[in-house]
């Protein structure tokens, strides 16, 4: 804005002057008052192509800028995605935590929690495998970052223990990875299997959310506007569709 000010600033006067009156171009000849005039004319036609190549200047660096800004705030809601997944996590792992035993209930062995939201299965794992397979493959995304090492981990756990209340977040975090890694249509697969196989996921709305971020990455943006528009229909209140009303802002 304020090198558009200061462009202004040097080319209107002379914009001013070279539309001034031709009342005002002196006495003479006909010829010279042409001459006089066409003079004018040519300064008032170059400040103006002036003015026009100043704008356009102006308009492309907006332009830029404004896609600069787009990408920050992209990268910026990609990381509070991941500390708002982090934060899931631990809020699991405390969760997994019994309480005392009381002196007439003593027990040997602690049993995790499930997380909310699963599908439909029981409180407890009666399972310590299933727990140390899950935990195992938790703990190469969020302690040691092993990425490519966590996907397999994540599709045996699903294999081996297709009943496990902790799958819709297996196929959530394989979902996670697989984009990370830009493959796109595994990454879809997966987000799609906790959409519409696990109903009362706690990862439903955030996994729908990544679907309409995959189709817009693929450049299907009525795919992905009906993606975001669900989120905020079935989840309204969340982060999730925090999200989805920001993306479709800028869709």
């Amino acid at each position: 804005m304020q090198k558009l000010i200061l462009v202004l600033a040097f080319l209107i006067p002379g914009v001013v002057l070279a539309q001034a009156p031709v009342s005002k171009l002196g006495s003479g000849s006909v010829e010279e008052r042409l001459e006089q005039l066409e003079r004018v004319m040519d300064a008032r036609n170059a400040a103006q192509m002036a003015l026009l190549d100043q704008m356009a200047s102006l308009q492309s660096e907006v332009a830029e800028l404004r896609g600069q800004t787009e990408e920050h705030a992209y990268q910026l809601e990609q990381i509070l995605q991941r500390q708002r997944e982090i934060y899931q996590e631990i809020d699991r792992r405390l969760n997994a935590t019994p309480p005392p035993a009381s002196n007439d209930t003593a027990v040997s062995t602690a049993m995790p929690v499930a997380e909310s939201g699963n599908n439909g299965g029981s409180d407890y794992s009666s399972d310590l495998s299933e727990n140390d397979a899950y935990d195992k493959a938790i703990r190469m995304v969020m302690e040691d970052r092993r990425y490519d090492a966590a996907i397999p981990e994540f599709r045996k756990f699903i294999e081996n223990f297709p009943n496990s209340t902790y799958v819709p977040n297996a196929h959530y975090w394989l979902g996670q990875l697989l984009y990370a890694e830009g493959n796109f249509a595994e990454a879809k697969a997966e987000f799609t299997a906790v959409v519409e196989q696990f109903k009362d996921s706690n990862k439903r709305a955030d996994s729908m959310l990544k679907l309409g971020i995959v189709a817009q990455q693929q450049g299907e943006k009525e795919l992905a506007k009906s993606y975001f528009d669900k989120v905020i229909a079935e989840y309204p209140s969340s982060t999730p569709a925090d999200l989805a009303r920001q993306r479709l802002a800028n869709l």
